[in-house]
């Protein structure tokens, strides 16, 4: 068995809360083994990201929390990959929080780079892309 060496970390209660319930859901017998999965997911889907290439079409979805002041820096990252982006829509959620949607054109790398700033921003909560292919692909 590999060394194992323990952490601590700090969660706000609800997302700790939605964790358990997931936890128990699924069966889990410990969060440590919740957590290990959870970051293993996470190291695959950032592993996925980093090997695609060419040309890609997709969406970047961002939840965030308006009051932190970040829809500045959202729009000054928005308007530094202007030519990645075909569209913007953002909906409003509960209290001050907003789901904005980019759907995204062109190099993947360029992509992945206006992902991960925002992803980086005080004040957001989620990031998420997703992509296809936009070159044609014969099977």
């Amino acid at each position: 068995m590999s060394k194992v060496t323990r952490i601590s970390m700090s969660l706000p209660k609800e997302l700790l809360r939605e964790f358990d319930e997931v936890l128990r859901y699924r069966g889990y017998q410990s969060r440590s083994k919740g957590i290990r999965d959870a970051l293993k997911d996470y190291i695959v889907r950032y592993q996925w990201m980093n090997e695609m290439e060419g040309e890609r079409t997709g969406t970047v979805s961002v939840i965030y929390d308006y009051q932190t002041g970040v829809i500045e820096e959202i729009g000054d990252i928005q308007h530094k990959y202007t030519e990645y982006i075909d569209a913007v829509m953002r909906v409003p959620l509960a209290g001050t929080r907003f789901l904005e949607v980019l759907v995204v054109r062109g190099n993947i790398k360029k992509i992945q780079e206006l992902t991960e700033k925002m992803m980086g921003l005080k004040g957001v909560e989620h990031v998420r892309l997703t992509s296809i292919s936009s070159e044609n692909e014969s099977r």
